[in-house]
């Protein structure tokens, strides 16, 4: 027989990680926003030559600019959704939540498995130390290739992004409803995720939109970030 005491206990650690995976979410979105702001921190590359390029001249740029600090993101979304379930598991709106949950580690899968950044950069390794046109062509392709799959904000990337952030939609309705969270944080999360969701819609099947898909961008992550400051907050709370 299970100890209620031990259940409430476990809990209440799985709050307190959740919270401090949220801060980390926030972190990571601050040092995104200080990176972009960097020499080459907002260029895009245009041909798999200039990744090459970027993989050997900055190997820490050309990770970020396939997602390395998504790939932190999404490892921090597991503890911080878990946490969210566990403090709406007694109310009306568990099985939503439970839902939530699902969709998001659903698009976390999908973004571990579509991820290429560190593929690309064994690969930038290899062209680098290519002898001969004909290697050289094969790797180019072959860059080519995971591109296609793991370039950011691309139709290769757009599956895992719709479902994280359709899970985020999800789950502050739910707190919404609920009212255990304060319904600030619910509504930016609702704004916030959806704006994000219309940002990804228009990088990955619009050309020709950058700037108002850059601004959707800003003012989205901006509002998660209040978001994940305002559950960390209240997640310390609970009991």
């Amino acid at each position: 027989m299970s100890n209620p005491t031990n259940t409430n206990s476990n809990w209440n650690t799985i709050y307190k990680l959740g919270a401090a995976s949220a801060i980390g979410a926030v972190l990571v979105g601050v040092v995104e926003i200080l990176i972009t702001f960097l020499p080459g921190g907002n260029t895009t590359q245009e041909t798999i030559l200039d990744w090459f390029q970027l993989f050997q001249e900055v190997p820490f740029m050309g990770l970020r600019n396939l997602g390395l600090l998504n790939i932190t993101l999404n490892l921090l979304a597991i503890v911080t959704y878990l946490a969210l379930y566990g403090a709406h598991r007694k109310t009306a709106y568990k099985p939503l939540a439970a839902l939530a949950v699902i969709i998001s580690y659903l698009g976390i899968g999908v973004f571990f498995a579509t991820n290429r950044a560190f593929a690309m950069l064994g690969l930038s390794q290899q062209y680098a130390a290519a002898a001969g046109d004909v290697q050289q062509t094969v790797l180019k392709a072959a860059g080519q290739a995971l591109l296609s799959v793991g370039n950011s904000h691309s139709p290769g990337t757009f599956l895992a992004f719709f479902l994280a952030e359709s899970a985020g939609v999800l789950i502050s309705y739910v707190m919404l409803r609920a009212e255990i969270f304060p319904k600030t944080a619910a509504y930016a999360g609702m704004l916030g995720f959806s704006i994000l969701l219309l940002f990804e819609f228009l990088a990955s099947f619009f050309t020709g939109l950058s700037q108002a898909a850059m601004l959707l961008a800003m003012i989205g992550g901006l509002l998660s970030m209040v978001w994940y400051i305002l559950i960390a907050r209240r997640l310390l709370q609970i009991n």
